[in-house]
């Protein structure tokens, strides 16, 4: 046994590791061997050891220090995420055992999900696995980069270092192409504690670390101050006057005077106090990893799920966004499918709407299909009824994954990207006040009878070259023969003026939608038929150009699929999108979410220009006209 090291300060944080590694590969083993070998084994778990490996007629077997139930004995399969903590020569070391059977990879999930670094075990005999792949994608997607690998059971095959070689080569080829470079990869025998915590006699071919040594030269990651304030609100409290709001800080620093935004409500109010018991004087900040109580300067309604934040770096708002998950569901995963999501601590509805690609974690390539099978990882859609306060993963690691919940079962974990999504809180605040509505003089229905018809919005929706604006015009020109008052608003011709400050960003693109429909709602309101010609990609901001024009909004899905508008390319683009000349562009390089229920569809790909036509002529007659009488 190495000497003791409980007694010894620790020079460097503590290190929150994961262990990872294919089933048998022996994940167990090494954790009970390091235990050992720091002296870390409860009191009289030794010989406990001794005497059930005794009465096995086995050697003593590490794996059983964490086996807590007698069933996963008998079924030598280790089911629950354990979190033990031992010490190294320098440090403290959290260690979170995530077993590796594929029947329980959300314990992974779990576990790893606040691990700086892992230890990937492989079999030196086995070599790569695929739930080895699929382990080492999972430590990718939740961006652990600090990765010893521990070639396990080099005793089995006479300590050869050639074969050590070549699994060395599986590993590092299948990381690399994820990205990660494995930090240290040490030939051990976690049974005979070679290279655990001193360098084995039996393999002098190799020179590096042990394990122990290797943990040692791993860095803790700090505490993510630096970071954006993100304080999900776990709950609210009351004390005599006082309404304290209490929640743990996962990244930035908070201060008294602060202007914090609660998102998604957007409601405001400065920080009047930070509360703590048996504290003089109290504090006047609190950073990342603290849990706390605050009080604000106002009393503004704020409930459980919300997030505070800096009123100048609040997370985005959405009810669409995509994730790249782990799926754990008994059944597949297919789109139309509800769940309960978890994000922070805020718990919502979602629907899958789309299912993008299916990864195969050998090859790592993308693929199509109908459904997401048990154990797979997929990129999806995700839509919510209400908006979310949400951060991409690569903005904020610790608000950026979410967890899906079926029933009671935990059904996958992953991470959230807003690639492509804009943030609608710049179009659901309200900056204006003092403001009133003025009535009009002239009624709705005296314009009507003026007009012979109703006023309304006809917004023509659909991917470019689909053909909205050939047949908005050419709808224009026969209502207007017709003696109907009507005028087209088309993308081109309204970026030259009216929104000529907006660019094609998702933030710009949902700007220019708003600013669309609401120009079109005082159209209609004053009597016309107004024709919108727009792409307009997210439901969202259809949804809200239809909000602004109550009763008199005409959704009018121009359909075409990519096939069809990328051949016709009337102007060029879907060339220079392929290219990679335009940024953001719908249907390549940024999403388009096809109407759920428009007023009417017609398909250009299907059916010729001229019957299009015709048909959207025949609905604004039988819709618009006054009756006579």
């Amino acid at each position: 046994m190495a000497d003791k090291r409980s007694i010894l300060p620790a020079t460097q944080q503590p290190l929150h590791l994961v262990i990872v590694g294919h089933v048998d590969h022996g994940k167990s083993s090494l954790i009970g061997r390091l235990l050992y070998d720091t002296d870390s084994l409860p009191e009289g778990k030794l010989e406990e050891l001794k005497a059930v490996s005794a009465k096995r007629g086995m050697p003593i077997e590490w794996s059983f220090v964490l086996d807590a139930f007698q069933a996963e004995r008998d079924q030598a399969i280790t089911i629950d995420t354990t979190r033990i903590w031992f010490r190294t020569f320098k440090r403290d070391v959290v260690i979170i055992d995530a077993p590796g059977h594929h029947e329980f990879i959300k314990n992974m999930i779990s576990g790893a999900a606040n691990a700086e670094a892992a230890i990937l075990v492989v079999d030196a005999g086995e070599g790569v696995q695929e739930q080895t792949k699929r382990h080492g994608y999972l430590l990718y997607l939740l961006g652990i980069r600090q990765v010893t690998v521990a070639v396990n059971k080099m005793d089995l095959i006479d300590y050869d270092r050639q074969r050590f070689a070549t699994v060395t080569g599986e590993v590092t080829d299948y990381l690399g192409k994820l990205g990660i470079k494995p930090k240290f990869i040490v030939p051990i025998s976690a049974r005979e504690g070679d290279n655990i915590a001193k360098p084995s006699a039996r393999m002098p071919w190799y020179d590096g670390p042990t394990v122990l040594e290797s943990l040692d030269r791993l860095q803790s990651t700090s505490a993510p101050v630096d970071q954006p304030l993100r304080f999900p609100v776990q709950d609210i409290y009351k004390f005599d006057d006082r309404r304290i709001i209490a929640g743990r800080i996962e990244t930035g620093v908070l201060r008294v005077g602060d202007t914090l935004v609660f998102s998604p409500s957007n409601k405001t109010a400065r920080v009047r106090s930070i509360e703590a018991w048996n504290v003089d004087p109290k504090p006047v900040s609190a950073s990342a990893g603290q849990s706390v109580g605050i009080t604000l300067d106002q009393q503004v309604f704020v409930e459980r799920g919300e997030i505070g934040s800096h009123d100048f770096n609040p997370p985005n708002l959405s009810n669409v966004f995509r994730t790249t998950l782990f799926w754990l569901g008994r059944k597949p995963l297919t789109v139309g499918d509800s769940l309960k999501i978890k994000l922070a601590t805020r718990e919502a509805r979602v629907t899958v709407e789309a299912l993008d690609a299916v990864i195969d974690t050998n090859s790592l390539a993308k693929g199509r299909a109908e459904t997401l099978e048990r154990n797979g990882v997929g990129t999806v859609v995700l839509r919510s009824r209400e908006v979310l306060a949400l951060d991409g993963y690569a903005r904020s690691a610790r608000t950026g994954r979410i967890v899906l919940i079926d029933g009671y079962d935990t059904v996958a974990g992953g991470v959230v990207s807003l690639e492509g999504y804009p943030d609608q809180r710049s179009v659901m605040t309200v900056k204006s006040t003092n403001i009133y509505s003025v009535a009009h003089s002239v009624e709705a229905n005296s314009r009507a009878q003026v007009n012979g018809h109703t006023g309304g919005v006809l917004w023509f929706t659909g991917l470019s070259g689909a053909g909205k604006s050939t047949l908005a015009m050419e709808v224009e020109q026969r209502l207007f023969k017709r003696g109907l008052q009507v005028y087209v608003l088309d993308g081109d011709n309204v970026r030259r003026g009216l929104n000529k400050n907006l660019g094609f960003s998702p933030d710009d693109r949902a700007e220019n939608i708003r600013r669309i429909g609401e120009v079109a709602a005082l159209f209609a309101d004053a009597g016309l038929v107004c024709i919108t010609a727009f792409i307009s990609p997210y439901r969202a901001d259809r949804d809200r150009a239809r909000a602004a024009a109550p009763g008199l909004f005409h959704e009018v899905y121009v359909k075409a699929d990519l096939a069809t508008c990328e051949q016709r390319d009337p102007k060029g683009l879907y060339k220079k999108a392929r290219a990679g000349e335009i940024a953001e562009f719908t249907g390549i390089s940024a999403p388009y979410e096809p109407p759920v229920e428009p007023e009417m569809v017609v398909d250009t790909a299907e059916v010729d220009i001229a019957d299009c036509v015709e048909q959207i002529v025949d609905y604004v007659e039988r819709t618009f006209r006054v009756k006579d009488g």
